[in-house]
């Protein structure tokens, strides 16, 4: 699978929710999970940001060059929703907080598992035809 361009690579010069959006718009539309590190640029404002960024569950790193792990799902999956990483991204830009993203993982194609034992055979096929199964 081709990655989106800014794989790896750190966006700065735009606002975090702006560089958030350029990704998701570099992105197939059949992407289910994305794993994002963010870095704030003043230390000094570190518990104020992970204050913020509980509302999408981000993993504080320790000792390491990055301060945060995003894990965002697209459409199902035990992640924060893309519009809600992007909402609380925005907060981090409200309050004049600087600092970059990185793209460090992207998962495409998947489809949840769904237990179909006792459904009738329209639910089924109308699962499959909503999943392009």
């Amino acid at each position: 699978m081709p990655l989106p361009a800014p794989y790896g690579t750190g966006l700065t010069h735009m606002a975090l929710a702006d560089s958030f959006q350029e990704v998701l718009d570099s992105l197939p539309d059949d992407w289910t999970d994305l794993v994002l590190d963010l870095r704030i640029f003043d230390e000094e404002r570190y518990v104020d940001a992970a204050v913020l960024l509980t509302q999408v569950n981000a993993q504080p790193y320790s000792k390491a060059d990055w301060h945060f792990r995003l894990l965002v799902a697209h459409r199902f999956g035990h992640a924060a929703a893309a519009e809600t990483v992007k909402g609380t991204l925005e907060l981090l830009d409200r309050e004049g907080m600087e600092g970059e993203i990185v793209i460090r993982d992207v998962h495409e194609g998947r489809a949840e598992v769904v237990q179909m034992w006792g459904r009738p055979e329209s639910v089924r096929q109308d699962f499959r035809r909503r999943r392009n199964l």
